[in-house]
């Protein structure tokens, strides 16, 4: 099955460090939406939108590849990383996105991300060393259980 993942990874790299992960035992194709915006991904079978947490939502750059160039029909899945504590609420205006476009939803993963935001960076920021080894393992076999 020939799989996608389109991601926003800036400030301090959480989430492409599971990506990262995933490639390195996968056959995936990483796409930085900061890079390339509009992707065709027509002839691919699975896509993968994957984010930081940023406001209780994913970045607004994945929201809007959503809207726009993801293809109608695809199955998709959702990765993140988040300084908060993660919940599965975090993706549910992408989830709305995707279902609205016909896509078939495989799952989602999200753990927890270093986070220097705002005030957090006062105090040198929260959880730090995140996402840790046993997060980046999960998140793996998060991919390889789809």
């Amino acid at each position: 099955m020939k799989t996608a993942i389109v991601y926003y990874s800036q400030h301090h790299g959480n989430t492409k460090k599971l990506l990262d992960a995933i490639a390195a035992g996968h056959d995936v194709t990483l796409i930085d939406v900061t890079r390339n915006p509009a992707p065709n991904l027509s002839h691919y079978d699975r896509i993968g939108l994957a984010s930081g947490i940023y406001f209780s939502d994913v970045a607004k750059q994945i929201t809007a590849f959503a809207r726009g160039p993801l293809p109608a029909g695809k199955e998709v899945f959702f990765l993140g990383t988040c300084g908060a504590s993660p919940t599965e609420s975090f993706f549910k205006n992408l989830r709305k996105i995707t279902d609205s476009k016909g896509c078939r939803f495989l799952g989602q993963y999200i753990c927890t991300g270093y986070d220097t935001f705002g005030p957090f960076k006062l105090v040198g920021g929260l959880r730090k060393g995140h996402p840790d080894a046993a997060e980046i393992r999960a998140a793996v076999e998060f991919y390889a259980g789809l």
